[in-house]
């Protein structure tokens, strides 16, 4: 969402979009609106060679680098700092143990990576807390980036393709360790919803083959019929199946991985399911539980899960007042992309002198960072 709000913003500028797989460059450039891709070229990102990196900036001669949800790799930063091209890290995370780990063990290379950037915009409050006390400078207000994304997209045909009479349990972008768990709910809930449907979407569609071995089910990628148990290993149709469901639990949260994002099928109005580990989006899902939104499952086997799923199966008026509140919730997170350019825009426009003919004056956030 940033790079088309920054487009309407500055409508001459041109972008650069750099990933590190072809999965994601693949989703990325498929979702790019179509207005936008005269203005957007992909490249992988170089690896972390202070040699590559400075061809590779050479080469682009970029105006400005925003590094998104970034892993902070040390030559990138220096190489970029050392041409004098300013940055700025959005949507910023960064874990306890990570905060730690660079404290105990780096703590004046953590500085000085951070302080190379002269805005930074933290996912959410904890992060921020952890980022300045690693001797982050330069922050703005914290908001999730990807809650200013557009909902997921569908195929309206395979959408009406796929509808059958039975009720639909998407386990969405789960994680090895978790299909099996889904799979044993999917046994205990079948003679209680006759032609319940689960659809099991990987992470990481490259498994659907040792997963569907494992749980015994039909595969997407194959042209398979759906069955009761079908994996859907493709890519780019969560927001297709997300509209399907009747309940949906969002993968990565039954095995400690932290959690996917459940801002995506609150967009769509699904009753979301998680799982115990949820710390990489544990701001959003406290919103999504305090709303009524979402309910955990807690432990995360077979027994709780399918208890979850029956719960909201059996009772429509429960699944409407979560789905409202979900789509509520989400309604409530959108606005940090404009919040965002706005700040970016700014910080990129020529200041103009004060009345008084004295010294420039610096964005705020870039004064806060100038501060010893």
């Amino acid at each position: 969402p940033l790079i088309e709000t920054l487009a309407e913003r500055l409508p001459e500028a041109h972008f650069l979009l750099t990933t590190g797989t072809v999965t994601s460059a693949k989703l990325t450039m498929e979702r790019m609106p179509a207005h936008l891709r005269d203005r957007v070229q992909h490249r992988y990102a170089p690896i972390d060679v202070l040699a590559w990196v400075a061809r590779f900036l050479a080469g682009w001669n970029p105006t400005i680098a925003i590094f998104a949800e970034s892993e902070l790799w040390p030559n990138r930063l220096l190489a970029t700092k050392h041409v004098r091209v300013p940055m700025a890290l959005v949507n910023a995370r960064i874990s306890f143990k990570s905060a730690e780990t660079w404290r105990r063990w780096a703590p004046g290379p953590a500085r000085r990576m951070l302080r190379g950037f002269s805005l930074i915009q933290p996912q959410s409050t904890n992060d921020e807390a952890r980022l300045r006390g690693l001797g982050a400078l330069g922050m703005l207000p914290s908001g999730d980036l990807k809650a200013s994304a557009p909902p997921l997209p569908h195929d309206p045909a395979a959408l009406e393709a796929l509808r059958h009479d039975g009720k639909t349990f998407v386990a969405a972008s789960t994680h090895a360790g978790e299909e099996v768990v889904i799979a044993a709910a999917h046994a205990l809930l079948a003679p209680r919803h006759p032609g319940l449907r689960t659809i099991i979407i990987p992470r990481h569609p490259e498994r659907g083959a040792e997963v569907a071995a494992l749980v015994g089910g039909t595969r997407r990628s194959l042209g398979e019929a759906p069955g009761a148990l079908h994996v859907a290993d493709t890519l780019g149709e969560l927001g297709l199946f997300y509209r399907l469901a009747d309940v949906a639990l969002v993968g990565g949260s039954l095995v400690p991985h932290g959690g996917q994002n459940p801002m995506e099928p609150a967009r769509l109005g699904c009753p979301i399911l998680l799982g115990p580990h949820t710390g990489n989006f544990q701001e959003r899902v406290l919103d999504l539980v305090e709303a009524g939104a979402v309910r955990v499952v807690e432990p995360g086997d077979a027994a709780t899960l399918a208890a979850a799923v029956h719960d909201v199966l059996s009772d429509a008026d429960k699944a409407q007042r979560m789905a409202e509140a979900a789509r509520e919730v989400a309604q409530q997170a959108t606005g940090t992309a404009d919040r965002l350019a706005d700040e970016i825009v700014t910080w990129l426009r020529p200041a103009e002198p004060s009345p008084e003919g004295g010294e420039v004056r610096a964005p705020e956030a870039e004064r806060e960072h100038q501060t010893p």
